[in-house]
C-alpha cells in the first residue's frame, strides 16, 4: 500500500491530532510512533534497520494510508523518494514552545531510560538515536532544542517541493488541512490531543 500522506513534522507539532484528523477525512490507518510502542517486536527491529540505512517501507507501512511523528518526521527525503506523489504536511507550531514541551515530555523520556520498564530499554535507546540523527543534540538545552527544531523545519522546506508541501499548525483548524487534501470539511471541531499531562497518560498505558 503506498502511503498518500506523510506527516514531516517532529513528535510535539500536534501529530497525535494530526492522525485523528487524517482518519476522520478518510487517510487512514495511520502510522504514529504508538504503533512502534505497541507492536515493538515486530517494529522495532524494522526501524533500527531503517536507522542504519537499511529501511523496508513496505514492511514498516503495510496496512497504513498515512504516517505521522516519528520515527517518519527522521526520513522525510527517503520517503519523499519513495513516494514522490504523497502529499506531505510539516506540523509546526512556535520554535521556543516546541522546545519547551520537548524538553519536559520526549526529551526527558529518553533521557532517564533507567525510569522506564525494562521491556522497553531498547526502543529508548532505538528513539535516542532517531532524535540525534534527526538533528536533536542530547544535553541540549532550550535554545538548543529550538535551534534543532527551526533546522528541520527548513530542511523539510528545502528538500520537499512546495506543491507537495502543507506546513501546518493544529491550531489552524480542518480549512488548510482540507483545502490542502481536496477533502471536504468535517462538521465537528478538529481533534485536540496529547497535551504534556496526556503524553504521560499515554507512556503509563505502555506500561
Amino acid at each position: 500500500m503506498s502511503l498518500k500522506v506523510i506527516g514531516a513534522g517532529v513528535g510535539r507539532t500536534g501529530t497525535y491530532s494530526l492522525k485523528l484528523a487524517l482518519e476522520k477525512l478518510g487517510f487512514g490507518p495511520c502510522f504514529h510512533m504508538e504503533e512502534v510502542a505497541k507492536n515493538l517486536p515486530e517494529q522495532l527491529p524494522l526501524w533500527n534497520a531503517a536507522l542504519e540505512g537499511h529501511a523496508d517501507w513496505d514492511a514498516i507501512y503495510l496496512g497504513y494510508n498515512s504516517a505521522v511523528d516519528w520515527p517518519t518526521a527522521r526520513f522525510f527525503r527517503e520517503l519523499h523518494a519513495a513516494h514522490p506523489q504523497a502529499k506531505f504536511i510539516l506540523g509546526y507550531r512556535n520554535p521556543r514552545t516546541w522546545a519547551e514541551s520537548f524538553s519536559e515530555t520526549i526529551y526527558k523520556l529518553i533521557s532517564e531510560p533507567e525510569n522506564a520498564p525494562p521491556q522497553f530499554q531498547e526502543w529508548l535507546a532505538m528513539v535516542r538515536t532517531l532524535v540525534s540523527q534527526n538533528g536533536v543534540p542530547v544535553g541540549a538545552d532550550v535554545a538548543g532544542l529550538e535551534a534543532a527544531f527551526v533546522a528541520h523545519a527548513d530542511a523539510v522546506r528545502a528538500a520537499i517541493p512546495s506543491k507537495h508541501l502543507l506546513v501546518f499548525e493544529a491550531r489552524e483548524g480542518w480549512e488548510p488541512l482540507c483545502g490542502y487534501l481536496g477533502v471536504a470539511v468535517p462538521d465537528e471541531p478538529f481533534p485536540r490531543s496529547n497535551d504534556r499531562s496526556e503524553f504521560w497518560d499515554l507512556v503509563d498505558s505502555l506500561s
